[in-house]
């Protein structure tokens, strides 16, 4: 069969290090290849126009030009004929500085593709309708943004959040630059939004535990925690976490462990649903009365604890029933968005900077106390004493562009520092404010502005590291550190210090995605498809992201991303159809029946119905571990299968 061969100079990418002439040369002399040309951009508008001319000429088609991640999608769209992509780019020519032997591995590449691309046959299709809703896992801002202009496009919208109220990190903050203005007014008008939308149904207090099925039929098993609470009963009136006993405390979760909240407690001010919770793990069975039991007092009347006596509505009963493991319901969505926000490093994973001392805090602490909604009504205070600091140390990339951590710089830490030390300076202009920088970086509209103005408010802005802190015996901390831009050593006391810790994603989504088939990048930030073209779009089809779970953002950022995730989104369900390649099957009459691809395949695609092997094209994401695994060879991949042994038979021979 003929193949024509397509070499790519990609500018000079590939032809600065490969020699394209030789290339052709070579190649032109097998008897198999029919033609072979080069193009400046093979990605080119012109060239597309040379393809289709030229691609009729031919059986089969290799494209050797740059990483198929890149391109593949866009040449599939016009070519017709079989193709392969050969990686001259990022496998060949960026990773070699000798020209020769850069061409010599070229030519056995292209070599190989040609190989290649004679395994390859057409995969079988499946035609299906896509469902009209969309799964967004995550509350917070960028999870809100996307229910909206989903909603408002007409799809059916699924909030799923872990917490038991929606607004994420936004609800604790005081102000957002760059023009300090109100969070939790912004985030508390898109709440209002989101109760009043038909069209979004909100999930809190849940966790996806389960993904299954494929684009455009995604199944989601979430699992509903128990909050020991008829909220169908409860109005929020918190008469039950008053009624509390001090003994039943752990620290609030709102206010970032600044201070205790009770075993009955409402997420925040602002929650939505703004409904109680209890938890089981810190109460105190008051009367030794324990969930799902009765005590009956001599009068033959039942002992109710103090939360059941102070509920108005009869929301609260500690008789009851209540299974500890909540509940679990199914969802079927078209499309999937992460939008699961980020945390910050814990504190205590820098022993040279104090972290058990009580004023040693992270920046979102700071948050808390800068807050008229937080311990102290926004008065700036100590946490030891609630007094008022006279110096104050902010300390930035502490575990951000640091080896021994994350390499990735965290990119807001900058701006919310100079942000908090204004706030401080305009309301206690007394106080003085130190903050250590390695670079400050404010990209971005209206920052290097916002940058030059808290400067002018005498704020203390030193270059170098903090090496150490040493805690001192009248609670004071005493700062040691070094000014790179006069070479001299820095050393003085503060009151309070303000670390700002890098931002990650949680573990728990790390899993998650995962299990969901998405690759994490080396930061430990789930993957994009492509961080220039599809940033929202991930490997695959139907799964999206939006906010600090792709990398670290500001608001402006994340509302922006999450509105763009929101329209590739309604694009993709919007086709209302969607056709699969099948690339995997099974020859039945080598099928041994043994089960051994049912039990290695991760997704659950394959089981066994009426003697026979089935194969979900929905849940199958083409990964080849049961063509790798079956040990009677009974499984075939239209793509991958013989087509990668010509491959590597083509690099050997």
């Amino acid at each position: 069969m003929g193949k024509g061969v397509f070499i790519c100079h990609c500018g000079n990418n590939i032809a600065e290090n490969v020699d394209i002439n030789y290339l052709k040369e070579k190649i032109a002399e097998l008897d198999d290849v029919d033609f072979v040309l080069d193009h400046l951009f093979l990605c080119s508008q012109d060239a597309k126009e040379l393809i289709r001319e030229m691609e009729n000429k031919a059986d089969m088609l290799v494209l050797a030009s740059c990483s198929p991640e890149n391109h593949e999608a866009y040449f599939s769209g016009f070519i017709s004929k079989p193709f392969v992509i050969v990686n001259l780019r990022e496998q060949c020519s960026w990773v070699h500085d000798d020209v020769e032997r850069a061409t010599k591995k070229a030519e056995s590449l292209i070599l190989a593709g040609i190989e290649k691309v004679e395994g390859i046959s057409p995969p079988k299709t499946v035609d299906y309708e896509v469902e009209r809703s969309v799964a967004i896992i995550g509350g917070g801002i960028a999870g809100i943004t996307a229910a909206l202009e989903l909603a408002k496009a007409g799809y059916r919208v699924h909030i799923v959040e872990k917490t038991p109220s929606i607004g994420g990190k936004l609800l604790k903050f005081d102000k957002i630059f760059p023009l300090n203005d109100c969070a939790s007014c912004i985030i508390s008008s898109l709440i209002s939004e989101v109760s009043s939308n038909e069209m979004i149904d909100v999930h809190v207090y849940s966790e996806v535990e389960g993904v299954s099925g494929g684009p455009g039929r995604y199944r989601l098993k979430v699992r509903r925690k128990q909050t020991y609470v008829d909220w169908e009963k409860c109005i929020g009136c918190g008469k039950c976490t008053e009624a509390c006993p001090e003994r039943a405390r752990r620290p609030d979760e709102f206010n970032e462990g600044l201070t205790m909240r009770s075993a009955m407690y409402i997420a925040s001010p602002f929650a939505y649903p703004k409904k109680a919770v209890h938890d089981p793990e810190i109460c105190v069975n008051c009367g030794k009365k324990k969930i799902g039991t009765r005590r009956l007092l001599r009068n033959g009347k039942e002992y109710l604890t103090p939360c059941e006596r102070a509920c108005p509505t009869g929301a609260i009963d500690r008789s009851k029933k209540w299974n500890p493991e909540g509940e679990v319901f199914e969802l079927e969505v078209g499309a999937i968005l992460l939008a699961t926000g980020y945390r910050v490093m814990d504190k205590h994973s820098f022993p040279e900077f104090q972290p058990k001392a009580a004023n040693v805090i992270t920046a979102l602490q700071m948050e808390r106390i800068l807050s008229p909604t937080g311990p102290s009504g926004g008065r700036i205070v100590v946490p030891s004493s609630w007094e008022k600091p006279s110096t104050i140390a902010f300390i930035s990339c502490v575990g951000s562009r640091d080896e021994r951590y994350y390499t990735h710089c965290s990119k807001v830490c900058c701006m919310y520092m100079l942000k908090q030390a204004r706030l401080i300076k305009e309301r206690n202009p007394e106080i003085d404010v130190y903050i250590h920088y390695i670079d400050i970086r404010a990209p971005g509209k209206d920052l290097e502005e916002y940058y030059t103005i808290s400067r002018e408010h005498g704020i203390k802005i030193v270059r170098g590291r903090v090496g150490a802190i040493e805690s001192l015996r009248d609670g004071r901390l005493r700062i040691i550190g070094f000014d790179s831009d006069t070479g001299d050593p820095v050393e003085y006391e503060a009151d309070l210090v303000v670390l700002a810790t890098a931002i990650e994603i949680d573990e728990g989504v790390r899993k998650m995605a995962r299990r969901m088939g998405l690759d994490i990048d080396s930061s430990g930030f789930i993957k994009e498809d492509h961080p220039k073209l599809r940033t929202v779009e991930t490997e695959h089809d139907g799964i999206y992201l939006a906010g600090c779970v792709q990398g670290p953002k500001d608001v402006t950022e994340t509302v922006l991303q999450a509105k763009s995730a929101a329209m590739a989104i309604a694009n993709f369900l919007g086709k209302g159809r969607i056709q699969m390649e099948i690339e995997v099957e099974i020859r039945e009459e080598r099928c041994t029946l043994c089960g051994v691809c049912v039990t290695s395949c991760p997704y659950e695609a394959i089981t066994i119905e009426g003697g026979e092997v089935r194969i979900s094209p929905l849940s199958c994401r083409n990964c080849g571990i049961c063509y790798a695994s079956c040990p009677a060879g009974a499984i075939e991949m239209a793509i991958h299968g013989r087509a990668l042994a010509r491959e590597v038979g083509g690099l050997v021979s």
